[in-house]
């Protein structure tokens, strides 16, 4: 089972205080969708560009190998950053579920 804080990596924008925080934020949904995959399968992170800025973006990338690596990135451009946080984390959860909901309908057919 994987866990968000051994698949997460915080870039540049973010002090490593705030990996904790940061953590928790995506954890209750997000976790959930990854308890399929061992921790080498999956890998995350989350970026901020022009942090406390009007111009403000968060991208939460994720890798998930399972067979073929699949890419998914969800970005944000709300003011508050842990609103941001938190949509990057839904929109990440969605990606998951339709790519997961396809690869099971391929696999009955």
């Amino acid at each position: 089972m994987t866990t968000v804080a051994q698949s997460l990596r915080i870039v540049p924008g973010f002090a490593p205080a705030e990996f904790d925080h940061l953590a928790a934020l995506l954890t209750p949904s997000l976790e959930a969708r990854l308890t399929r995959y061992t921790p080498d399968q999956v890998e995350m992170e989350l970026s901020v560009k022009d942090r406390d800025t009007d111009k403000q973006r968060v991208v939460l990338e994720a890798w998930l190998a399972q067979g073929a690596r699949t890419k998914f990135v969800a970005t944000s451009t709300r003011p508050d950053l842990d609103a941001a946080v938190l949509e990057v984390r839904d929109d990440l959860v969605t990606q998951i579920n339709k790519h997961l909901t396809k690869a099971e309908s391929r696999r009955k057919r």
